[in-house]
């Protein structure tokens, strides 16, 4: 019988085995890829009001230590235009060489989107992996990506961003030399490629484009049911999914102390008070140079944004760049087409910055269209709710209307949607007071056909809406 070979137990937390070899040696083989030594670079051409490259590097960090890397050491370089060989300058590129032997890094993160011809000149100088900001980012939401509809947009991102650099993949095949037998199939097998990845683009955009339908077809079924919507938007980990968690009373939402950790919608009935109830969505957060190809493949997601009644644009009240935070949260909302909606803004982790906001039962005041609010502790929000119903109620109409009695289901809707008074008559009912420019269409409509039927018997009561400007 021949004896088992030996083993030595192994404890989970050393993510590694030992296997058995020829003349009885282990070797261990490691399970869990060894964490990356990120090295940053940024070029400051002065073009960017308010960022300096040192604070944009101190957020692409953040962005290196949520994709799972160790940052070990930062440059910049102040220029006036970025190289378009090297990305910084030939000199600063050579430094980076330098940096590599004494820190050790193995992999270049730039602080900008790079172009193939500048990825492949600092990947041969330095030998490593070289990427940029947009793939980055691109990186992260792949890892956070949950859900079905959000790998879909995803990965049409990343086919978006990989297809023009798709050279770098196939230089193995290239011609490099000249004489027979040299020419090898590079060029056919790079055309090879982006046929394929242009098919399988298209095919993502009809798949998304599906997503946009289904999103379009469960909107106009809350539309039906007249509630009216709020979009939570804002920068990446301003605290909206905390504050959509505590507007509803539970978590829903994921909500974690990372950037990008919600990428799919969430939408879910929030009272606001006085009878009222809306549709509250969270949506991806923005960042600071945001990869168009991410935009254009959420556009399916972010459309809850166009489809909302009021914004709240949720902004990092302890974060000492609110102002530059908020310039790209309407540069996205102006690219999305939404930028001038109703918008209330949150100043939010206020307890960060104000003891009294520690006690989630004190009273927060509103300021000139902003509410200062903590969704950790509590502090503020019924201030925001009754913020967010006065924003929503001064979008309402007034309405003097008649109805018949045989109009019971949309009388019960003027009940639970709208601010009334119904006076019940010997013949009909007495509405007077603000709804919902939709339900004031309805409610016209009914009055106008009830007055046409009482015409015709000889009576005629009185209909009347008119819009308060």
């Amino acid at each position: 019988m021949v004896p088992a070979p030996p083993y030595r137990s192994v404890s989970r937390s050393s993510l590694a085995v030992t296997v058995p070899c020829r003349h009885m040696a282990r070797h261990l083989i490691y399970l869990e890829a060894p964490v990356e030594k990120a090295f940053l670079v940024a070029v400051d051409t002065g073009s960017e009001d308010g960022w300096t490259a040192q604070e944009s590097l101190a957020e692409l960090a953040n962005l290196a230590a949520t994709a799972g890397a160790d940052v070990v050491g930062a440059e910049w370089q102040n220029r006036r235009h970025v190289d378009p060989n090297w990305y910084v300058g030939k000199g600063k590129a050579e430094e980076l060489a330098s940096a590599k032997r004494e820190t050790g890094f193995d992999v270049l993160i730039a602080d900008d989107e790079l172009s193939p011809a500048q990825q492949r000149s600092l990947e041969e100088l330095l030998r490593i992996k070289v990427i940029d900001r947009s793939r980055l980012i691109l990186d992260i939401f792949a890892l956070h990506a949950q859900t079905h509809e959000g790998r879909l947009q995803v990965e049409l991102a990343q086919l978006e961003y990989q297809l023009p650099r798709l050279t770098r993949l196939w230089t193995h095949l290239s011609r490099t030399q000249g004489g027979i037998g040299s020419r090898g199939p590079g060029e056919s097998q790079l055309e090879t490629d982006r046929r394929v990845i242009r098919t399988r683009i298209s095919k993502m955009k009809d798949r998304v484009e599906q997503v946009r339908q289904n999103r379009a077809t469960a909107a106009r079924g809350r539309d039906r049911r007249l509630w009216p919507t709020v979009g939570i938007v804002g920068y990446t980990n301003a605290g909206k999914s905390t504050l959509l968690n505590t507007l509803v009373g539970s978590e829903v939402a994921r909500a974690e102390d990372k950037l990008f950790a919600t990428l799919d919608p969430t939408s879910r009935q929030v009272k606001l008070g006085d009878g009222q109830t809306a549709i509250v969505t969270d949506t991806v957060g923005f960042i600071h140079k945001l990869p168009h190809q991410l935009v254009d493949a959420f556009r399916a997601t972010l459309e809850e944004v166009n489809r909302a009644d009021v914004l709240l644009e949720v902004v990092d009240a302890s974060d000492p760049h609110t102002d530059e935070h908020r310039a790209t949260v309407q540069t996205v909302l102006d690219e999305l087409g939404a930028g001038d909606k109703p918008r209330l803004v949150v100043f939010n982790k206020a307890d960060l910055v104000d003891h009294a906001a520690l006690n989630g039962s004190s009273v927060a005041p509103s300021i000139g269209g902003a509410v200062f609010v903590s969704a950790l502790t509590g502090y503020g929000m019924d201030t925001l709710r009754a913020e967010i119903a006065a924003v929503l109620a001064s979008m309402w109409v007034d309405v003097d209307v008649a109805l018949p009695y045989a109009a019971g289901e949309l009388l019960a809707r003027v009940r639970e949607r709208g601010t009334v008074d119904i006076e019940y008559r010997e013949r009909d009912v007495a509405i007077r007071g603000r709804v919902a420019p939709s339900l004031a269409g309805e409610l016209e409509a009914a009055a106008e056909r009830w007055a046409d039927a009482m015409d015709g018997s000889g009576a005629a009561p009185a209909v009347a809406a008119r819009q308060d400007h």
